[in-house]
């Protein structure tokens, strides 16, 4: 793409299989082969700000993280997928830190800088910044895949499927803030002292979708951290002791995205917060799609009052 001229939503959106409601760019620019800079402004008309948190609204983390992936997108795939033929996609993310909040009124500057390509996979560090400072820094690997043509037919029902008993969605929005559009849990299956296992029904209508031009269709692995992070959001909130805070992402130390994600997909999240303390949690967890784990995460809470 032509170097030193600022790229329109339009520009954008010709590259990057990305729905409306989930571009985080408003502009961008290349300013070399291995720099790039895109901005985002923040408004209270961001669905996002509808369900992160009612109140309370701030951008998600993960949102921060799927700019610095798009942007970096932009800068990588003529190297990576010229014929546009595969599936870019993140394949791990690490040393996340949110450094400071963004809320409506806020104007994002996001700087991403390409240290490799090679061998299929692209490096990437990256900050994004608003007018109070630096918000979030995270390094990030891209890679490319072969699209899947043939998925297998839905499994029967079974262990993890919603039954009389299951603490429904209505019980979840009970214990943790999210709202629609950005709720991620659609029931819990098991909740202990330490660990949480609950399920995500994935369906096409989701934004975060990834939707090519040629309909081929995969979730977008930078949600799947938050996909994770509502279970730890039910464990920390669901302890009496909690009632009354909000539990808020400080860093994702690593995240590892070992298979794409379809519609269709009954994804079932487990995770295990050992450490744990009045203001702190940090914990590991998992994405599981017929049993097969598709992303690992390690990850950091903060548990401040509202």
């Amino acid at each position: 793409m032509k170097t030193n001229s600022i790229l329109s939503v339009r520009d954008i959106r010709s590259v990057l299989p990305v729905r409306q409601d989930y571009l985080m760019l408003d502009r961008a620019k290349i300013v070399d082969e291995n720099t790039l800079v895109g901005w985002r402004n923040l408004t209270i008309g961001d669905g996002f700000f509808q369900g992160h948190f009612p109140g309370h609204p701030i951008l998600p983390g993960v949102m921060q993280v799927e700019a610095i992936a798009q942007l970096a997108e932009l800068g990588v795939w003529e190297r990576l997928d010229p014929e546009r033929t595969r599936d870019i996609y993140v394949k791990s993310i690490r040393n996340v830190k949110f450094r400071r909040p963004n809320t409506p009124g806020d104007r994002c500057l996001i700087e991403a800088s390409i240290q490799s390509v090679e061998n299929g996979e692209a490096k990437i560090v990256a900050t994004v910044k608003n007018n109070g400072g630096l918000a979030c820094q995270a390094e990030m690997v891209m890679a490319v895949r072969d699209r899947v043509t043939e998925l297998p037919e839905p499994p029967e029902f079974g262990p993890v499927d919603k039954t009389d008993e299951t603490q429904d969605v209505s019980s979840v929005m009970d214990i943790i803030p999210h709202r629609y559009p950005f709720l991620y849990v659609d029931y819990i299956s098991k909740l202990e002292e330490t660990r949480v296992t609950a399920v995500k029904n994935l369906s096409s209508c989701e934004p975060s979708i990834r939707a090519y031009s040629d309909g081929y269709m995969v979730l977008a692995n930078s949600i799947q951290p938050e996909i994770i992070s509502e279970a730890g959001a039910i464990l920390l909130l669901g302890n009496e002791a909690n009632k009354g805070k909000l539990a808020f992402f400080m860093g994702i130390e690593s995240a590892e995205f070992k298979a794409p994600v379809f519609p269709g997909d009954q994804l079932v999240m487990t995770l295990e917060l050992p450490v744990f303390t009045r203001r702190f949690g940090k914990g590991t967890g998992s994405l599981a799609v017929g049993g097969r784990v598709v992303t690992e995460l390690a990850m950091a809470f903060a548990l401040v009052d509202k």
